[in-house]
């Protein structure tokens, strides 16, 4: 393809854009991370996910407005640049590309673990070489290949969750009598209350129910893909209230309902473990077949999300340019190749240290998440400021603004003391400033350059 024609196309539709954003919302964090969670919060974890969901609506909400703001802008990266400098963009746009990097790294490392469901001799780097070489393959055709595979690997998220919830009402209603006890709703706070320990474990908690939303942000990286955005984004963003109730405090609340939340594993999938103590082995390999094609499914809009990122990086020159080069597709497939690369540092990671690979890779994504949230919240600060008139004529307009915002940047700085708080989680409160950094020094080696570049040209 021709310079010229180095664009993307948009040829996401607006099922396609739906499923993604509930598939954003529904993954590892919620089908391995949440056993972890359970055993710190207890039943108040649902109160965790609540309050972390109310959060992450409202900052959907500035995200929505700022691409509503601007159709000609791709991906939030542009707002980044235009709001607080091209700097600001370079760090972003990378740091961007790593948390999507190490988030993919996670569900890849998910992928090994649910394997050995089945096959317990298997080492996990394998399952996770086999899944990323498919995964490569697929991100190289057209991008409504890829936004038709996200469609159906969503549908089979949600179908598990919903019929996880009609079974397990079904069960509690007939009083169903598992190995743990009988299934009621008592169950929530027959073992120690709602707090069983303590306010401590359910600060704690906090850690992995934000990383369970890591990803949800996904909708405004697709922006430049996507069908009549004006009228998809808004109702992909409006309808995070409804699947936080039912996909994440709806599926958990019937969990622990039916399993006491104590005899829950914090290594193991609570929604596999809910159905071995029914006694249904074969529901437990359905459970753990969704569970394992959610994981390919993040890993999936990982390799999506960091190609993107990779080529928007190129196109202004943050990357190099070779990056930029699209298939006759409009696929970025020199971006997908070189993420696909970065994510075999993956199965490196799954055969050197398979213990505790998962909990280090999930606090270093959460850390990152937490700037990009933060730096989005930001620009629509910045946005409502320097642009009076254009946020004056918006139809998508953040609630609450200006106090939202900065209540969205307190319980930012909440999470970054909870993770200082574990020892597990608190490498990555030590690693990731590292990062920003490196980022801080590449460009300021590489700005004279691009600049030379410029004049040059």
């Amino acid at each position: 393809m021709t310079d010229s024609q180095q664009e993307l196309k948009r040829g996401l539709k607006n099922r396609h854009v739906q499923l993604l954003a509930i598939g954003g919302a529904i993954g590892t964090g919620l089908f391995l991370g949440s056993g972890r969670s359970i055993s710190l919060a207890g039943p108040s974890i649902l109160l965790t996910y609540l309050i972390t969901g109310i959060i992450c609506f409202f900052m959907m909400r500035a995200l929505g407005e700022l691409l509503l703001s601007n159709l000609n802008h791709h991906s939030f990266i542009d707002f980044v640049e235009e709001y607080l400098g091209d700097r600001a963009a370079f760090i972003t746009g990378w740091t961007y590309w790593f948390c999507w990097l190490s988030l993919a790294m996670a569900d890849l490392t998910a992928v090994g673990l649910y394997m050995q469901y089945w096959i317990p001799w298997m080492p996990q780097w394998i399952p996770a070489l086999i899944v990323l070489g498919i995964l490569l393959v697929m991100n190289l055709t057209a991008v409504k290949h890829f936004g038709e595979m996200e469609f159906w690997f969503a549908l089979i998220k949600v179908i598990a969750i919903v019929s996880l919830i009609i079974i397990g009402l079904i069960m509690i209603l007939t009083g169903f009598t598992t190995n743990a006890g009988a299934a009621a709703f008592d169950n929530l706070w027959n073992y120690g209350g709602w707090f069983p320990n303590g306010t401590m474990g359910f600060i704690l908690s906090f850690q992995m129910v934000v990383f369970a939303f890591t990803g949800i942000e996904l909708v405004g990286l697709t922006a430049g893909e996507t069908e009549n955005p004006k009228k998809v984004i808004p109702m992909a963003i409006n309808n995070i209230p409804l699947r936080i109730i039912l996909f994440y405090i709806g599926s958990l609340a019937i969990i622990m309902s039916i399993y006491p939340w104590i005899a829950v594993d914090p290594n193991s999938s609570p929604f596999v473990a809910v159905f071995n103590a029914v006694g249904i082995l074969a529901a437990a390999s359905i459970v753990n077949f969704v569970v394992l094609t959610s994981a390919a499914s993040a890993t999936n809009s990982g390799i999506f999300s960091t190609s993107r990122m990779i080529y928007a990086l190129s196109k202004r020159g943050h990357a190099p340019s070779r990056m930029k080069r699209l298939t006759n597709h409009a696929v970025p497939y020199q971006a997908t190749l070189f993420s696909a690369a970065a994510l075999l540092f993956t199965v490196v990671l799954n055969y050197v240290m398979p213990e505790s690979v998962f909990i280090m890779i999930t606090s270093i994504s959460t850390f990152c998440f937490i700037y990009i949230w933060a730096i989005i919240v930001v620009c629509h600060l910045k946005y409502r400021k320097q642009r009076p008139e254009l946020a004056k004529q918006s139809t998508f307009k953040m609630p609450l603004y200006p106090f939202m915002n900065y209540l969205i940047l307190a319980f930012f700085l909440f999470i970054l003391v909870v993770l200082a708080l574990q020892s597990d989680t608190r490498i990555a409160l030590m690693f990731t400033p590292f990062w920003f950094i490196l980022l801080w020094a590449f460009y300021s080696m590489l700005a004279p350059s691009d600049d030379d570049e410029s004049n040059n040209n």
